[in-house]
């Protein structure tokens, strides 16, 4: 939809069965099926993803750009490229993203934040603040 869309491939999954108590850390993709007691954070020094499935629980900071939500999330998401919140989606805490797709069901109790650091505009927008500033003083 916004021609944006990592091709990251799953590199790890985290099974259905399992449950970690403690944080996560990871390089290229990921798949949660199980339960994440901790935070699990995506290494900024290459493209990542991370897909949370219907059966899958996380409780704690979620950080990675390409995340694909159809499962639990309780706590602060961050989204530095496209966050895709599936129907099953549920988030319970604030949301930082770049793109968003929601589809119908899913539900997010907490605060949605577009994050807009690189955009042209806040650029643009500074000279014209200025020359308005400017105009008002004399």
């Amino acid at each position: 939809m916004f021609g944006r869309k990592s091709k990251s491939t799953i590199d790890s999954l985290i099974g259905v069965s399992m449950s970690i108590v403690g944080d996560v850390h990871f390089k290229g993709g990921l798949r949660i099926d199980g339960h994440v007691k901790g935070n699990v954070i995506a290494d900024t020094s290459q493209s990542s993803m991370l897909v949370i499935s219907e059966q899958a629980k996380i409780e704690g900071e979620v950080r990675v750009a390409h995340l694909v939500v159809n499962g639990e999330i309780r706590g602060p998401v961050y989204s530095g490229e496209l966050l895709e919140l599936q129907p099953k989606a549920r988030i319970t805490g604030d949301v930082y993203y770049k793109a968003l797709e929601m589809h119908g069901g899913a539900v997010v109790s907490g605060k949605l934040t577009h994050d807009l650091v690189g955009e042209p505009m806040l650029k643009l927008a500074q000279p014209i603040l200025a020359a308005a500033v400017k105009q008002v003083a004399t």
